[in-house]
């Protein structure tokens, strides 16, 4: 796993070295601001099981995905500021040498190792005013130790087994909870927390917890307004998602405060279903292309209440896909960016459709097709371990019916029907 950090003075330029140095296939692990710009920490081939090793006891604290890179990151930024550390006071041991007229060893960053251990054979000692020196190499040999030791220790540690259940009641709520759909590291997690008492009972609190764990947006975009993106791979339901939402918002307020806009200028045909919504509705829709930027057009829409903009289902390895992000990522209005995620994905394809966007500075998510979906643990289970907000759910293709404002407790509840129903069908079908 590659890890690098980049500065910029702005997000697009930040994501444009990050496309060119490390290519389509990086990961953003942190973004932040910092003085003079922005930083973003990323990563090439990253495993969240290696991340985990590298992290040592510190794993731990990572209850989900999103807090895992941030400690990768966290980690990487500290280790490079110590890499810098050591080279400073190399640099300026050697060169007071060689204003002495002494040849010192080359002891770069590449050599950290070679330099070690040169610092570690004996020699003789040091006096009087050469002691300075021999100080000074004293702290450089503990940092490179340190050094060593956190490029090299933790990395090489092997992996730590996950802790079965302790009891039989604990193996069997994680049988449970992983039926209910959720990963078997998340389904172990909870079910530890479950310290005695009957199976039910620990399923109650299972279940309490995971509602807890799920984060949901308080407001309604229909009503506080403002301008929302939705992001995803191409038939996870962005557009149908706007159309119910454009619809909705229509019912409610009318057609003079919402306005459409698609960034879709990828593919053959791609507004047709938008305009229609827009005709239908009587609601502006407008196109980002050469003549007409993203920034230029939500100018014009200044007056609207809600503007919904619609995206390419692009993903990392397509042309167009940084330049799509980095168009949200610039823009200086307050584009509150949503990851469309479909519930019937595998959980590996919902974290890595997550990965592919999360430099968009997601707000949230809404997850579609909960319909289609036999299970809805794993969905629960993606949106708790990313911590992203859920702001709606679809569940059918009637506009505006079957959109819903996301709450936990009622997803749970759901969720704990859907497992119902297909446990019975399973009951059924072993009768037959």
């Amino acid at each position: 796993m590659k890890v690098k950090r980049f500065f910029a003075q702005s997000m697009a330029e930040a994501l444009k070295q990050v496309s060119e140095q490390m290519g389509p296939d990086a990961v953003i692990l942190s973004n932040r601001k910092v003085d003079g710009g922005v930083e973003i920490v990323t990563a090439l081939d990253y495993d969240e099981n290696m991340a985990r090793q590298r992290l040592g006891d510190r794993a731990g604290e990572a209850t989900n995905g999103s807090r895992l890179a941030e400690m990768q990151a966290e980690q990487h930024r500290r280790l490079e500021d110590e890499l810098n550390r050591s080279r400073e006071r190399i640099r300026g041991v050697r060169e007071k040498r060689a204003a002495r007229g002494e040849r010192y060893a080359d002891a770069s960053l590449a050599g950290l190792q070679e330099a070690a251990e040169a610092f570690d054979q004996p020699g003789p000692r040091a006096h009087g005013s050469d002691q300075e020196y021999a100080d000074e190499l004293a702290r450089m040999r503990a940092d490179i130790r340190s050094l060593k030791d956190l490029m090299g220790g933790r990395q090489n540690a092997p992996a730590t087994p996950e802790k079965p259940a302790s009891n039989a009641v604990q193996q069997r709520l994680a049988e449970r909870l992983q039926e209910f759909g959720l990963s078997s590291h998340l389904a172990a997690s909870l079910s530890r927390r479950h310290k005695g008492g009957r199976l039910e009972d620990g399923w109650k609190q299972s279940l309490k917890m995971l509602a807890t764990g799920v984060r949901t947006s308080r407001r309604e975009w229909l009503d506080e307004g403002g301008v929302y993106a939705l992001v995803g791979p191409t038939g996870s339901g962005k557009t149908t998602t706007i159309g119910k939402l454009a619809a909705r918002h229509v019912l409610r307020h009318g057609s003079d405060s919402l306005a459409l806009v698609t960034t879709d200028r990828y593919r053959v045909a791609a507004h047709e279903q938008l305009f229609v919504f827009g005709r239908i509705l009587n609601v502006p829709v407008r196109v980002v292309d050469e003549s007409h930027s993203l920034d230029d057009i939500l100018d014009e829409l200044s007056d609207r209440h809600l503007v919904l903009i619609d995206t390419a289902g692009l993903t990392s390895s397509d042309k167009g896909y940084q330049e799509q992000l980095a168009e949200l990522a610039r823009s200086h209005h307050n584009i509150r960016t949503h990851l469309v995620v479909s519930a019937t994905s595998q959980p590996r394809i919902m974290k890595s459709v997550w990965h592919c966007y999360k430099m968009a500075n997601l707000a949230g998510c809404v997850m579609t097709k909960i319909d289609e979906a036999l299970t809805l643990g794993e969905s629960l289970g993606f949106v708790m371990e990313t911590s992203l907000p859920v702001a709606y759910f679809t569940d059918g293709q009637k506009i505006p019916e079957d959109l819903h404002h996301a709450e936990a407790i009622p997803l749970v509840r759901l969720a704990v029907e859907r497992l119902k129903t297909l446990q019975q069908q399973q009951a059924v079908a072993e009768g037959a």
